[in-house]
């Protein structure tokens, strides 16, 4: 996620309280917050990791729960912000 400098501190806050909220949500196990080191100082980067149960937690949170929890983020934020999902799926070494 990227914010611009100027709601960076608010957007902060939010997103604290979204990752407790996200952690409620039935099948997710997990979640670690990392700020990206970021070359601009117009914006503030942050990645979000999530642990889920399985992809059927995850598919059922992309239909149930993910329009209502993004559309949130642009309500209060506009676009001043981005946000991108990747899935990645464990691999065996």
């Amino acid at each position: 996620m990227h914010a611009r400098s100027a709601i960076a501190d608010a957007f902060l806050a939010w997103l604290r309280q979204h990752i407790t909220m996200i952690l409620a949500l039935p099948g997710f196990e997990a979640a670690e917050l990392h700020a990206l080191d970021a070359a601009s100082a117009d914006e503030s980067s942050w990645c979000v990791r999530y642990r889920l149960r399985d992809r059927v937690a995850l598919d059922d949170y992309l239909r149930e729960y993910a329009p209502r929890m993004r559309a949130d983020g642009i309500e209060r934020f506009g676009d001043a912000f981005r946000a991108e999902r990747r899935i990645l799926t464990p691999m065996d070494i």
